[in-house]
């Protein structure tokens, strides 16, 4: 379909595109503690990832993320969900869940926060971005060939976090 047929309108609901990749390793799971200065999830546990950008199909971007904050390279991906949030009338982000085993190279820190292969029985005793005690579970029982969850969030006029799934058929 030719670029001026694609419906693009400025009216459109529109999202931002990221990543978010979570290592594990037996019962360990790679998280990163941002970085006390970071403007989102300072002092928080939370997945590798980042944005996709202009030109990068989303398994190559989630692949750069992971090498760019923790220094590995490779693995098995696997896509295990996408979660689409409404930020404001017309604007949102949709993330690309990845589930990432056997991955190469030893940890090299970032200016992103510190990284910690965490037990998975300890999660409940960290400061966890709020929606990883509800995802966390789903992405640990992922396996391939089943298929990946789909999650819609929003907020209450109080802010909080609203999280619904979508059921699979």
């Amino acid at each position: 379909m030719p670029k001026q047929e694609q419906g693009v309108f400025q009216d459109r609901y529109k999202v931002i595109p990221r990543t978010l990749i979570f290592v594990f390793e037996k019962s360990k799971i790679l998280l990163i503690k941002g970085a006390p200065n970071k403007r989102l999830w300072a002092n928080k546990y939370n997945g590798i990832g980042g944005h996709i950008e202009r030109g990068e199909d989303i398994l190559s971007a989630a692949k750069r993320e992971l090498n760019e904050e923790t220094g590995l390279t490779g693995g098995h991906f696997s896509l295990c969900g996408t979660i689409m949030i409404d930020v404001e009338e017309h604007t949102g982000i949709t993330i690309f869940v990845y589930k990432v085993r056997n991955p190469l190279g030893s940890l090299i820190e970032s200016g992103e926060g510190s990284l910690a292969w965490v037990a998975i029985d300890e999660l409940g005793d960290l400061p966890l971005v709020e929606d990883l005690p509800t995802i966390l579970p789903r992405i640990e029982d992922f396996n391939d060939g089943q298929a990946p969850f789909s999650a819609h969030y929003h907020y209450d006029p109080d802010g909080k976090l609203i999280i619904q799934f979508a059921e699979q058929i």
